[in-house]
């Protein structure tokens, strides 16, 4: 017995059923393949990620472990002249007691006192000038120094410099490789954290530098760019937003700071040689100038900013304070502003986390030199941490390359805490409309 048939209406309703399914199935196998190249976008980037922030740690974190040589130097009245304090040679009287230690004597030419040396930093004879500066009374007596070694002897004890490299391809012989071996078994050597990286300022001698003074010209500069960008950007901002009147030169001003937003940071550092330095004649690879180019590099940011969170007030708030009878001013400053506040700080942080990373301007106006010492004013020569990181990477020393990703390190911390004060900022003050 055969089926009866099915009517034509029955035919179309299955038919379109079956497209209907059709359809909604290929819609979720897209939604299924969106949702999995999202996946894999995320993935790919924290995978860059990870793999820029890993490289970083690991050729810097060694940076963060100093080697410290603690010995008994004797103040040998011979060699010492009361007479003439400044006169003597303080490295080799370290270094001969170093050889002392060890069991080693110098010969006529001092050259196993020249291979010494080149293991202790010179900052123990610094500090033995000092000692007998402040108190001459301790010529001919012996007195303990504690400094660093010097950087290729810190390599070495760090692993980066192997003793099966051959001889000639390495900066320290075996003769100085095994004086290193019986010093740390002598107890002469310690290991701990270098807090001098980050309580000294940049030197010329590796194990010396620090990023202090790198630390606080960044601050001063940001302190002025901050002073100037946030404030007029507010004002202009406010003043495009609430008070011009739309026509065709506002229209002209919005484009031209949108696209300011968008120019080169070099060319501000052009715009600030030109004009800061050689017109206004501000001190070159200060903080002042530093902070008065990043301002106006920074100031597009914080006025585009600035009005879009003016625009996300709702309209009401300026509507029922001109109703009982404020003027536009104080609608905008003690209502509308205030509101608005979270979005504004949230882009002024942002874009001053963005300046503080910021280093071809600052090239363009001297910053590059180098600086030994902390700034003492926003008028001081200085450095700031962009800088002293391009700085220590062209550096021919060795131990620099690891310094400078050190002071990266230093500098991402600085900006995550700006970004986390802005995202804290946000939420503090956040209102819901």
């Amino acid at each position: 017995m055969t089926d009866p048939a099915i009517p034509i209406a029955g035919r179309k309703s299955a038919a379109l059923r079956d497209a209907v399914q059709a359809r909604l199935k290929a819609r979720h196998a897209q939604e299924k393949r969106f949702r999995l190249y999202g996946r894999m976008a995320i993935l790919v980037a924290l995978s860059f990620l990870a793999l820029l922030l890993g490289r970083i740690v690991l050729q810097g974190y060694t940076t963060f472990i100093d080697y410290q040589m603690s010995i008994p130097v004797y103040v040998d009245p011979a060699k010492v002249d009361r007479a003439d304090i400044a006169g003597a040679n303080y490295d080799m009287l370290v270094a001969q007691a170093v050889l002392a230690k060890l069991g080693e004597k110098d010969d006529d030419l001092g050259e196993a006192s020249g291979k010494v040396m080149e293991l202790v930093s010179n900052d123990l004879g610094f500090q033995l000038l000092k000692q007998v500066r402040a108190d001459s009374s301790v010529i001919g007596k012996t007195v303990t120094l504690k400094g660093p070694v010097r950087a290729d002897a810190s390599l070495y004890y760090k692993g980066e410099m192997k003793r099966a490299t051959i001889e000639g391809d390495r900066k320290l012989d075996d003769r100085q490789l095994a004086w290193l071996d019986k010093m740390r078994k002598l107890g002469m050597v310690s290991s701990g954290f270098n807090v001098g990286f980050l309580t000294r300022s940049d030197s010329t001698e590796p194990e010396q530098a620090g990023v202090l003074g790198a630390v606080v010209g960044s601050m001063l500069m940001l302190l002025v760019t901050a002073g100037l960008a946030v404030p007029i950007g507010v004002l202009a901002a406010s003043y495009l937003e609430e008070f011009a009147p739309k026509n065709r030169w506002t229209d002209f001003i919005e484009v031209n700071i949108n696209n300011l937003a968008a120019v080169p940071s070099i060319v501000y550092g052009l715009l600030g040689l030109a004009v800061f330095i050689n017109w206004l004649a501000v001190p070159r690879s200060s903080p002042l100038v530093g902070g008065l180019v990043l301002a106006l590099m920074a100031l597009p940011t914080v006025i585009i900013a600035t009005r879009s969170a003016l625009r996300a007030v709702p309209p009401s708030i300026r509507e029922a304070a001109l109703g009982v009878g404020a003027s536009k001013t104080q609608t905008v400053f003690h209502h509308v502003l205030p509101l608005a506040m979270p979005g504004v700080m949230t882009g002024a942080i942002l874009s001053l986390a963005h300046a503080l990373g910021e280093t071809a301007p600052l090239l363009m106006i001297g910053m590059v030199s180098f600086v030994p010492g902390v700034p003492a004013g926003l008028t001081s020569a200085a450095t700031v941490l962009p800088v002293q990181v391009f700085i220590w990477e062209n550096a021919s020393e060795r131990a620099f390359h690891e310094r400078t990703a050190a002071a990266i390190m230093v500098l991402l911390v600085f900006m995550i805490l700006m970004n986390l004060a802005a995202i804290l900022v946000r939420r503090r003050f956040e209102r819901r409309w």
